[in-house]
């Protein structure tokens, strides 16, 4: 890693106070997807929390509790497009805010099954980027991996039909 630290000098503009580049070893290869961050902060997110304890109810395979995860944001969730239509550049979602809300949009969406999962025990990715929408247009979207024992990493795709990982997205799912 390198962490840079710049000073204001004027308006939008920055000076280099110092750079320090440093090597970094996890003790354990899952922690930065177990772990709160600032995207999917589940430490101060209690009814977030108390909800991924109560669709688990005491289930601990990894593959069973995205499933129950999934389900419940798929049938209690509604897209925001107000939300959608008006979010601004550096937005992070509250997760117990989506969860009383039961609205958002896909970075919502992503951020609260992520935390829940995280919650559980699950390692979990909220990755974000770019994905095709029509005839060469692209669009900003969210969405969750998943690791299990069993599977690995699961990129792309949070639902397990029982036999076979399903490209499915909570945020399509739920709003049709």
């Amino acid at each position: 890693y390198t962490v840079t630290v710049c000073e204001n000098t004027t308006g939008t503009k920055f000076a280099q106070v110092l750079s320090q580049s440093f090597t970094v070893k996890l003790t354990d290869e899952f922690a930065p997807f177990l772990r709160p961050n600032q995207y999917v902060d589940y430490s101060v997110a209690v009814n977030t929390v108390a909800k991924a304890e109560e669709l688990a109810g005491g289930e601990t395979d990894p593959l069973k509790l995205v499933e129950k995860i999934y389900d419940y944001v798929v049938n209690n969730f509604t897209y925001d497009k107000q939300l959608a239509a008006t979010v601004q550049s550096g937005y992070l979602p509250v997760l117990d805010n989506v969860l009383a809300a039961k609205k958002g949009i896909c970075f919502d969406y992503a951020a609260v099954m992520t935390g829940m999962l995280r919650s559980q025990g699950v390692p979990c990715k909220l990755v974000t980027g770019y994905v095709p929408v029509s005839s060469g247009k692209t669009a900003y979207h969210a969405w969750i991996s998943v690791w299990s024992e069993e599977t690995g990493w699961v990129e792309g795709a949070i639902y397990f039909d029982g036999s076979a990982w399903q490209r499915m997205d909570p945020t399509f799912a739920s709003s049709g």
